[in-house]
């Protein structure tokens, strides 16, 4: 049984160049919960603290804590847990009237996001982050092998899973969305662009970013380029932000 959203009782730290946090944000808007869930973003670049807040780190777009007054997330954990040890990260994902888990398509979407998730959303950090060729190798032909996948699957359909916006869109559209932006350049998925390569997914994309607001509100590219080309130091140590993909998303 689903309790009734109320307001003053949630509030949401994000940052917009993480992906999972994105999906958070896509589905606040997609749920009508922006009056609900209230909101501060963090500054994308992410350090040895965890994410910083805007006061500390004046990057456009990021806020200061205005419930504790924090400097990094952080500090946010060690609230609820002194004995916390790891870096302040984003919390992930929220549920009111759009249903983007509808019954009848439960077990489609359940195995879909499995594979993607591995394959994809996970695949190109395990391509990133190889420190050998041949695990690199094998991380890249299995996330390419997984959007060959996505392709079949979407071509002449605007939507993954029974002709509407499920949770499989939310999940898949935070890495695609990233895709040519940040992991073909710094994580060298570079087989192939999704404009370039893939004419179903690019379709896709597209349509969701540009028709649904909550799709492309919750898209913050600056915040993107600066976190994974400026926070990655053991494998971007220049720290050189690229000017391209332009234009970051391409017009319908």
């Amino acid at each position: 049984m689903w309790l009734t959203p109320s307001s003053d009782r949630y509030h949401l730290y994000v940052s917009y160049a993480c992906p999972w946090a994105t999906r958070t944000l896509i589905v606040r808007k997609l749920k009508g919960l922006e009056d609900i869930i209230s909101l501060t973003v963090v500054s994308p670049r992410l350090g040895s603290n965890g994410w910083p807040f805007g006061n500390i780190d004046e990057f456009p777009g990021a806020e200061a804590d205005p419930l504790f007054n924090s400097s990094y997330m952080k500090e946010l954990y060690l609230r609820a847990d002194p004995d916390y040890a790891s870096r302040g990260l984003i919390p992930d994902e929220t549920e009111a009237a759009l249903d983007l888990y509808p019954e009848a398509y439960r077990a489609d979407i359940d195995a879909l996001n499995e594979w993607v998730y591995s394959d994809i959303n996970i695949g190109v950090y395990l391509s990133g982050f190889a420190t050998q060729q041949a695990a690199y190798e094998k991380a890249v032909n299995k996330v390419f092998d997984a959007l060959d996948r996505i392709e079949d699957i979407l071509t002449g359909k605007d939507y993954l899973v029974g002709g509407q916006v499920t949770e499989a869109d939310v999940r898949l559209f935070v890495t695609i969305i990233r895709f040519d932006l940040a992991y073909v350049g710094e994580f060298k998925c570079n087989v192939r662009t999704i404009r370039g390569g893939y004419p179903a997914i690019h379709s896709w994309l597209r349509k969701l970013y540009w028709n649904i607001p909550a799709f492309k509100d919750s898209t913050f590219f600056d915040h993107i380029k600066a976190c994974y080309y400026g926070c990655q130091p053991n494998i971007n140590p220049t720290r050189i932000i690229p000017v391209g993909p332009l234009p970051p998303i391409m017009p319908l």
